[in-house]
């Protein structure tokens, strides 16, 4: 008999107390819900086990990474369907819990055990990083940041595009280019920055060392970029040669903590804060700080979420926790307004581009989407299958506004508070 998928239905509409609003087709060739909405399929059993023994959001990552769970049909529209169930629940919907509590759910759930095979939880998938406790350190943040980073050059090419800037760009238009809107971001930076020639910058977190080579070559000024990723350091050097910029720039494999040669005109930290963690926040400030001559300028870009009614109920997304940014942690924009402030900063002007960062992903995604054989030689298929959930739901979050995107521009102040910013700063527009 082929009942695997209204079986699947009935369990999940019981768990979540709504209508399923995606279609599901099992391994047995049986399909269920709603005609002409996207489909999860569900390709074996062992993705039903990774449900029983993992239920929500981490159980279904694990699914998708290892191909037990699919999709057939336009992805944003099925992770925005999907979205709700799973991310955007109100606070009054019915727990897991609660569910299981209902004789009828436990009834369907022991069916469900007996449909999904063997009693036993299937493996991680091995791109799953275990999961442990966000301490931080130097040595813990290297191992972050190379799970994270050093996938392999060739494979963020595809995704990024020849500019090679892994954060939001800065759209005129929607109908623009990818490469375009980067370096307008990039321009945007060193225009907040107020950088003119001869001045040092500092870039933390500097990647492929796109703003250190858009920096020196368009406004003179010599540059450090510092990254934890060796991958990133040496590609970014050999860049830095090929445009003939070895004398203004240096990229460094080095924490920002261990920076000591200030003091400098300006600090860049295009996506990089979201990895310092809210138990170090007001550090990475201090650091900053002290890194900064008085006078001396500080662009922070930073993804940002939004404030919880019991902040101490926070908790890092476990699909981003396991599979993308180990150990990346969110912040309010108020949070982090507040901590740049409490190390002695003076910010001057924030401005939130959360839609921008919405149209970089969906270019990301259809980047990789061209070139997805080629991408899955180089990462693995696991890898690849994590990249592309990330970024779709990603750019629907943003959209969404679930979560968005800020850049502060903070001040060292001088003498008698001056901060040396004309009286209508506004001049980067």
């Amino acid at each position: 008999m082929s009942d695997a998928a209204p079986r699947l239905k009935n369990l999940l509409e019981r768990l979540l107390g709504v209508p399923l609003p995606v279609r599901i087709r099992a391994w047995d060739g049986s399909q269920a819900g709603p005609p002409g909405a996207p489909a999860l399929v569900v390709r074996n059993r062992r993705a039903v086990r990774r449900l029983l023994f993992k239920p929500g959001e981490l159980g279904l990552a694990r699914a998708w990474v290892a191909g037990d769970l699919d999709i057939d049909g336009d992805l944003y529209t099925a992770l925005g369907l999907v979205s709700g169930l799973v991310w955007e629940r109100d606070d009054d919907a019915r727990t897991l819990s609660q569910a299981l509590r209902e004789p009828d759910v436990r009834a369907a759930v022991r069916g469900l055990v007996k449909l999904g095979g063997p009693p036993l939880p299937p493996a991680p998938p091995r791109e799953e990083v275990r999961r442990r406790r966000h301490l931080h350190t130097r040595r813990s943040d290297r191992r972050a940041v190379s799970h994270h980073y050093d996938v392999g050059n060739d494979f963020y090419e595809i995704v990024l595009g020849p500019s090679m800037v892994y954060s939001c760009a800065y759209w005129e238009s929607p109908d623009g280019t990818l490469e375009a809107a980067q370096r307008d971001k990039l321009e945007l930076v060193c225009r907040k920055l107020g950088l003119t020639p001869g001045q040092r910058l500092l870039d933390v977190g500097c990647g492929w060392g796109s703003m250190a080579i858009h920096a020196a070559r368009e406004h003179g000024v010599s540059v450090v970029g510092v990254t934890l990723s060796q991958e990133q350091a040496s590609y970014a050097r050999k860049r830095v040669a090929d445009e003939g910029l070895t004398d203004r720039i240096e990229i460094r494999v080095q924490d920002y903590r261990d920076v000591t040669d200030g003091p400098y005109d300006a600090i860049a930290s295009i996506g990089m804060a979201e990895h310092v963690g809210a138990d170090r926040y007001l550090e990475y400030a201090r650091d900053l700080y002290a890194l900064l001559k008085p006078g001396g300028r500080l662009l922070n870009h930073q993804i940002a979420r939004r404030p919880q009614r019991d902040e101490t109920a926070y908790h890092v997304d476990e699909f981003i926790d396991a599979y993308v940014f180990p150990d990346g942690e969110l912040a309010p924009l108020g949070t982090t307004v507040t901590q740049l402030e409490r190390a002695g900063l003076e910010v001057r002007d924030v401005e939130s581009i959360r839609e921008h960062y919405a149209l970089t992903l969906r270019r990301w995604v259809a980047n990789l989407e061209a070139d997805w054989p080629r991408a899955q030689r180089i990462a693995g298929t696991g890898r690849a299958r994590v990249w592309l959930l990330y970024m779709a739901a990603s750019a629907l979050a943003f959209e969404r506004n679930r979560i968005g995107v800020n850049q502060v521009l903070a001040v060292r102040p001088a003498e008698q508070g001056r901060s040396g910013l004309p009286l209508r700063a506004r001049t980067w527009n």
